[in-house]
C-alpha cells in the first residue's frame, strides 16, 4: 500500500481517534459515577491517563523494534506468533473496531438531536438512528473510495476538536474561580453515599472508551512514511497530548456549570456548560465544533476498521478468507474489507440501539458495547507483553520493566471492568466467545 502518510497524520491518528467523543459525554458520566465528587474524578482521568501513556509507550517499544511489524496484527504476530495474531485480528475486526466505530457513528447524530431540540430527536429515536446510519455510511465511503481525503478530514478535525476543549479549559477556569463556582464544586460532593473507591473504579471503567483508539494509529503503519521511526513518537506525543487535555477540560467544566446540573443532564450537560460560559449563540457554535469532533473520531476509527480484515488475512493462508486480500487498483484501499467494515459496523449500531431502550431488546445480554469490549482487549495484550520480557535484544528498561508496568495496567483494567459491571460481564464473554468460535470456523482450511 502506498506510502501517504507523514508524522504529522500519525499523531493526529492517535489525538483524532481518542479526543472528540467520549471526553464530552463522559465527563457526566464520571460525576454520576463518582457522586459529584470532583477530586476522585480528575484521579479517575489521571489513572486511566497513566494507563493509556504506559500501554502506547509500551507498544512504541514493538513498533520500533520490527520494521517490517504492522498494525496491532503485525505486532501480535511478531512476538506472539501467526495462530494468536489472527484472533486478536478476527476480535478488532468484528467486535472492537466495529462496536467503537457504531458508537461513534451515534454521538454526531445524537449530539445533532441535542442542538435541534425535541422529543423526536432522543437518544434512541428513529430519527438520530437515520442520522447515525447516515454518518457510517458516508465515512465508509470516504475511507474506502478516497483514503487521502480522509487523512486530510482526519487533520483538519483534529484542529477543530481542540478549539471547544481548550477553550473551556481556560476560560471555564478563569469564571469558575472569579464567580466562585469551581470552588464550589470542588468542596461539594453532590451524592456522599458513592464510596471514593467504588467511584474511582467506575470512573475508570467509563474513561476506558474515552481512552480508547489509540492503537487504530499503528493500522497505517505500512502507508505511514519512516513507520519504525515515526510511529513509536506519534503514539507517545498523541497519549501525552491526550491526557492534558482531557483533564485541563475536566477541571474547566468545573468552573462552568454546577455538578448536579451536569449529572441531570446527560449528554445535554456540556452544551449547558458552553452556553453558561459563552452565552446562547456562542455556545451553540461551539458545539457545532463538538459535532464536528465526534465525526472526525468515527473517521479515525473508520480508517482501522476499514483496513482490519486486510490487515489480517494478508500474510495468512486462509482460503475462507481470500477475497479480503484485494487492493483495488485506484484507490489503494482494501474494497473488500472496507464493505464488511460497513457491515459489521451497522450491525453493532442496530445492537447498541436495541440495547440501550427502555425495554431492551437482548435482554441480560443488553451491555455497553463501548466499555466491555475493553476488557477482553486488555486481556489479549497481556501475552504481547510477556513475550517482549523475552526479547533479549532488548534492554532491561524496555524489556522487562515496561511490560510488566503495561501488565499491571491491563489487569487494573480488566478488573475494574469486572467490579463495575459484575454479572454484565459474564453476559459479555458469552458473545465475545461465540464470535470468537466463528472466527476459528473460517480460520479452518476447506476440505479438498
Amino acid at each position: 500500500m502506498e506510502k501517504r502518510y507523514g508524522l504529522p497524520v500519525a499523531i493526529a491518528m492517535v489525538v483524532g481517534t481518542v479526543i472528540g467523543s467520549g471526553v464530552f459525554f463522559k465527563a457526566e458520566t464520571v460525576l454520576k459515577a463518582t457522586g459529584g465528587n470532583m477530586m476522585i474524578g480528575i484521579l479517575s482521568w489521571l489513572v486511566t491517563g497513566i494507563v493509556m501513556i504506559i500501554c502506547t509507550y509500551t507498544f512504541g517499544i514493538v513498533a520500533g523494534r520490527y520494521n517490517d511489524a504492522d498494525g496491532l496484527v503485525g505486532y501480535t504476530k511478531a512476538y506472539c506468533g501467526k495462530n494468536y495474531a489472527y484472533y486478536m485480528g478476527w476480535f478488532t475486526s468484528v467486535i472492537y473496531y466495529p462496536a467503537l466505530v457504531s458508537v461513534l457513528s451515534w454521538l454526531p447524530a445524537r449530539y445533532v438531536g441535542v442542538l435541534i431540540g425535541g422529543d423526536s430527536w432522543g437518544p434512541a429515536s428513529t430519527n438520530v438512528m437515520v442520522l447515525s446510519l447516515a454518518f457510517l455510511s458516508l465515512t465508509y465511503a470516504m475511507n474506502a473510495l478516497a483514503p487521502k481525503l480522509a487523512g486530510k478530514f482526519q487533520m483538519s478535525t483534529t484542529t477543530l476538536k481542540l478549539i471547544p476543549l481548550l477553550l473551556m479549559a481556560v476560560v471555564g477556569t478563569v469564571v469558575g474561580l472569579t464567580n466562585g463556582q469551581m470552588v464550589e464544586n470542588f468542596s461539594t460532593v453532590v451524592n456522599p453515599d458513592v464510596m471514593p473507591a467504588a467511584g474511582l473504579f467506575a470512573g475508570v471503567v467509563s474513561l476506558s472508551f474515552a481512552y480508547e483508539g489509540w492503537i487504530c494509529a499503528t493500522s497505517i503503519g505500512s502507508e505511514l512514511k519512516d513507520a519504525k521511526r515515526n510511529m513509536p513518537r506519534a503514539l507517545i506525543i498523541g497519549a501525552l497530548i491526550v491526557v492534558a487535555v482531557y483533564v485541563i477540560y475536566y477541571i474547566g467544566l468545573a468552573g462552568a456549570l454546577e455538578s448536579s446540573v451536569m449529572m441531570e443532564n446527560g449528554q445535554a450537560g456540556a452544551k449547558l456548560a458552553f452556553q453558561n460560559i459563552f452565552g446562547n449563540v456562542g455556545g451553540v457554535l461551539i458545539f457545532v465544533f463538538v459535532v464536528i469532533s465526534c465525526w472526525g473520531t468515527c473517521n479515525g476509527l473508520t480508517v482501522s476498521c476499514s483496513r482490519s480484515m486486510y490487515d489480517l488475512v494478508r500474510e495468512g493462508d486462509y482460503p475462507r478468507l481470500t477475497m479480503f486480500k484485494n487492493v483495488d487498483g485506484t484507490t489503494g484501499m482494501p474494497t473488500n474489507a472496507s464493505v464488511v467494515g460497513l457491515l459489521t459496523s451497522a450491525l453493532w449500531l442496530v445492537y447498541f440501539f436495541g440495547a440501550n431502550l427502555t425495554d431492551p431488546w437482548f435482554g441480560p445480554f443488553s451491555f455497553d458495547s463501548s466499555e466491555l469490549p475493553i476488557i477482553t482487549l486488555y486481556a489479549m495484550y497481556i501475552p504481547i507483553f510477556l513475550q517482549m520480557m523475552k526479547d533479549k535484544e532488548l534492554p532491561t528498561s524496555k524489556r522487562i520493566v515496561m511490560p510488566v508496568l503495561a501488565i499491571l495496567c491491563c489487569l487494573f483494567m480488566c478488573f475494574s471492568c469486572i467490579y463495575t459491571y459484575r454479572m454484565k460481564v459474564l453476559y459479555y464473554v458469552i458473545v465475545f466467545a461465540a464470535i470468537m468460535l466463528l472466527g476459528a470456523f473460517l480460520k479452518s482450511k476447506k476440505k479438498a
